[in-house]
Parts: C-alpha cells; structure tokens; sequence
C-alpha cells in the first residue's frame, strides 16, 4: 500500500511547557487503514491530530499528507489543504446553530468554491447515505447527539477528502449511538476511506479500527504492523 501519512521525526513543544506534547514521533499510516489512537488524558492524542491536520505545526521533524508537506504549509495554503484533503470529527460536532444541517453539511463545499449545484446533490446523497435525509431543513437544536454526529461526519465528507480524522467521535453520545457510529465509520472504511480515530475507548478501538497505536507522554508506546489488527463488519464482529 502507498503512504498517505507520514510523520517524521516529529515533536511538538509548547512555550512553557515543561515537556513535549509530542517527542520524536515517527509514524506512517497507508492509504485505505482504519487507525485508532489511543493514550490517557494529556499523551498527545489530540495534538498528533492536529498536526496531521495541518492545525498545529511541529517545533521539529516533517508531516507529509499525501504530496503535501503539511508543516511547511502557510496558513492560507494549510486551510486550502484541510479543504481538500482532509474531513473532521469533532466530539461535540461543532455545527453552527443558526444554519440547517443542510447547510452545516455544504458549509466547506461553499468555502473550498464547488460548483453550488453539485455540492447540494452530493450533500443531500451524503444526508441520505448517514440516514438523516429527513432532517435536511432542521436546526441543530432540534437532533438528538446520534443525528448531529451523522451531520458532522456528512459535512466531513462533502468535499471528498482522502484522510477522515475522528476526535472522540462517540465521546458526547450514549453506547447504542456510539456503537451506531463506530458501524458507520467502519462502512465508510469499508469503502475505502482512510480513518484515523482518536478515542479513550479500548472496545471501540478494537472493533472499529484495523491497527491500534498507544501512545503515552507524547511517545509512540505500541505500533502495531500494518495488519495485525482486528478486522471486522459493520455489525461490530469477526468476519
């Protein structure tokens, strides 16, 4: 399989910090993996993220996306790849409360300047696929957390990004819905989209990612090879 991300020697201290966030990072993630990253609160999980995200940049090492060498990305050139790469998954979803979720779901299509017409079908088939078409022209307030994440992961699709990352992406919902989730992210990789999921959840870890990464103060702990994790179906079992 071909590299889609790749970290390189990469550490991340913050001004004041009395140790690094992350410490001489090397990692590599091949296109098509479902990787899960795991560690206790405060081991880096969210700035490895950030950093692959081009969101944060490294004090030191290369993080390579693709063809891009995101560290080196200006502001404006990082925000033009986060549009056309790369699709985001917050914990709390962060939509816009004063917009549709058929507008939440077109909001970053608008922005990276697709065609109106063509964002507006693929949104709407997006909305149907995550099984919240229905809902197109309600607020936000008015869904329940399962079919505000569904929007989330609708809108991190809409610009066909080849990297889907997942920030806690059950964290703010109750267990069915966040096993509901897990399925869906599981289809999704299924079909060929990358994922890299962070999560405090070793169960939701082992079922719905193929390679799991530990990491603990800011270091690389476990690193499976590429294969040798769990693979299982959108029901959440063993093939």
């Amino acid at each position: 399989m071909d590299a889609l991300v790749q970290l390189e020697n990469v550490t991340k201290r913050y001004e004041g910090a009395p140790v690094a966030a992350i410490d001489d990072v090397s990692l590599r993630i091949d296109a098509g993996e479902a990787v899960a990253i795991m560690g206790p609160s405060g081991s880096g999980k969210s700035t490895l993220l950030n950093l692959i995200a081009g969101m944060d940049r490294p004090t030191a090492g290369a993080v390579l996306v693709g063809d891009d060498r995101v560290d080196q990305l200006s502001e404006a050139g990082a925000a033009r790849f986060r549009r056309r790469q790369v699709g985001m998954i917050f914990q709390f979803f962060n939509l816009l409360d004063d917009m549709t979720v058929i507008d939440n779901v077109l909001l970053p299509a608008q922005l990276g300047g697709a065609k109106a017409s063509q964002a507006r079908l693929r949104a709407g088939e997006l909305l149907d696929t995550l099984r919240i078409g229905n809902r197109r022209d309600a607020y936000p307030a008015r869904l329940s957390g399962g079919e505000r994440q569904r929007v989330a992961i609708a809108r991190a699709l809409i610009n066909k990004p080849s990297l889907l990352l997942a920030d806690e992406p059950t964290g703010a919902v109750d267990t069915a819905t966040g096993d509901e989730i897990g399925r869906l992210l599981l289809d999704l990789n299924a079909g060929g989209q990358t994922l890299i999921l962070v999560t405090h959840s070793p169960e939701l870890a082992s079922r719905y990612a193929r390679r799991v990464i530990h990491i603990a103060d800011g270091r690389i702990a476990s690193n499976p090879p590429v294969g040798d994790g769990p693979v299982m179906n959108s029901t959440g079992t063993r093939p």
